[in-house]
């Protein structure tokens, strides 16, 4: 059995071949791609064509690689919250709004001014924000009317790609899920939801989990998928945990890469999550409850193109320093603005605490463990997270140091994943088990254990930090 998986990023795609263990081809791998177009306004938009084009070159290369073999399914993830306008043919009408759009920001303040923002968030597992369909629906109805008007449904990007290569306009409930507009309890568009976006359900696909085939074209283009089932695509967030196998009630899931986020799945109860973390269906028979932050390896990036900072080895030296070695420096990492826990959207961060002595390695360290701090502050909110096994993935895993530092921060041991690319593993391992098989756990590093002192340093440090964000609030309410 050979299984396609394809992740679509925010910045690039990938597609590989998995056996039916869920161990990826290497030779298999592909990666594309595209620019995110931004501007000072808030813009984050994408370009569907550019998209489609290097999802097709990266299938084209995995095809390639399959042999004589025949690729028994498809599965796909690909980034949430993210939408895109299709015509009556089903082209698109309009660039992919992505979640990193803020446009909508003053559209989302005046829902909350109409609607009970808790209420809508235990109705859907959403925020009342940018981020979300209904603000983002808002703001393209009100800025861009004639754009609007040649658009038949609202889809998101993996919906678009599944209509291009089949024919058929199908959404994931572990897509739907994450766009505001979704009951995980019920299982199905929330009418009130649609209210708010100004939208009816004639206007989006229908739900279903149930897969497609290649139209002709694709077919010939891609004859090793002829007879292959394509799954409709579910969120890179779901995909993450499947692929790091953390779906037990013992386990959680950790991406650290531009972002981060943590994630635990549950089957039984209702799907609610506490106020400012989310909760999110995988398919119908189970779900995430988590949160996210979008200040992550940005931050790390942002301090390598902005300080002076020594070469990577010397860096990462550095960073394995104690945390007493800044003790003195507080970091509000909101460089993006935020989202878990309490979703200050305005971006506007604050380091407080530097002197003349202050070096360029002393803040990166400072900045960077603020940001495991924030995680930290959002898995204590998780229900049931405490004590669980902590699979990690994600950029931070090239970071020995980055690793440690998290552990010390969370008080907890880390596991690291061999392969990185868990989002890209978790499509493979949806196909496999809807193709009734049963891929084996992903293999993990040596375990990352935090160290006392360490711990009990940062405790202090994140009681500190939490003062810093009240003044902050005070200062410039969100």
């Amino acid at each position: 059995m050979l299984i396609l998986a394809c992740d679509l990023g925010t910045s690039s795609t990938r597609s590989a071949l998995f056996d039916a263990q869920g161990v990826r081809l290497r030779s298999s791998t592909a990666h594309r791609a595209y620019p995110l177009q931004t501007s000072p306004d808030g813009r984050a938009e994408l370009d569907p064509g550019q998209v489609l084009r290097a999802v097709v070159q990266c299938i084209d290369h995995s095809h390639r690689t399959a042999g004589r073999g025949m690729i028994t399914a498809v599965g796909m993830s690909c980034f949430w919250h993210s939408l895109l306008g299709v015509d009556a043919q089903g082209q698109a009408a309009t660039p992919i709004v992505t979640w990193a759009d803020s446009r909508a920001a003053p559209d989302a303040t005046r829902l909350r001014t109409r609607t009970a923002e808790r209420g809508y968030h235990q109705r859907t597992g959403c925020m009342l924000r940018a981020t979300f369909w209904p603000a983002k629906l808002r703001y393209l109805r009100r800025t861009q009317p004639q754009l609007v008007a040649r658009v038949t449904r609202w889809v998101s990007p993996a919906e678009w790609l599944l209509e291009q290569f089949t024919g058929t306009g199908r959404c994931a409930h572990g897509m739907g899920t994450a766009t505001g507009l979704y009951d995980p309890a019920r299982l199905d568009w929330d009418p009130a939801s649609l209210r708010l976006a100004g939208v009816h359900t004639g206007q989006l696909n229908p739900l279903s989990d149930e897969p497609l085939t290649l139209s002709p074209a694709y077919a010939r283009r891609w004859p090793r998928l002829a007879g292959a089932k394509w799954f409709p695509g579910i969120g890179d967030g779901a995909a993450s945990n499947l692929g790091a196998g953390a779906l037990g009630q013992g386990t959680a899931a950790i991406n650290v890469g531009t972002s981060a986020a943590i994630r635990v799945v549950r089957e039984r109860g209702r799907p609610r999550a506490p106020f400012g973390l989310f909760c999110y269906r995988i398919d119908r028979r189970r779900y995430l409850i988590g949160g996210a932050i979008t200040n992550a390896g940005s931050l790390l990036a942002w301090c390598r193109a902005q300080l002076a900072l020594p070469g990577a080895r010397a860096l990462e030296h550095a960073l394995a320093r104690p945390v007493g070695a800044t003790a003195g420096l507080l970091v509000a990492p909101l460089w993006m603005g935020e989202r878990s826990p309490d979703w200050r959207m305005r971006p506007g961060g604050a380091i407080t605490g530097i002197t003349q002595s202050t070096s360029a390695v002393d803040l990166v360290q400072a900045i960077t463990t603020a940001s495991y701090q924030r995680l930290a502050r959002v898995a204590a909110l998780i229900p049931g997270a405490r004590g669980v096994r902590l699979i990690v993935g994600g950029g931070i895993l090239a970071s020995p140091a980055s690793l440690q530092r998290l552990s010390d921060c969370l008080g907890a041991t880390l596991f690291p994943t061999i392969d990185p690319e868990l989002s890209l593993r978790g499509a493979a391992v949806l196909a496999l088990e809807r193709c009734a098989a049963a891929p084996r756990p992903p293999r993990t590093l040596p375990a990352v254990r935090p160290r006392r002192a360490e711990v009990v340093a940062l405790r202090a440090q994140r009681r500190r930090l939490a003062d810093l964000d009240d003044l902050l609030v005070h200062l410039d309410p969100p």
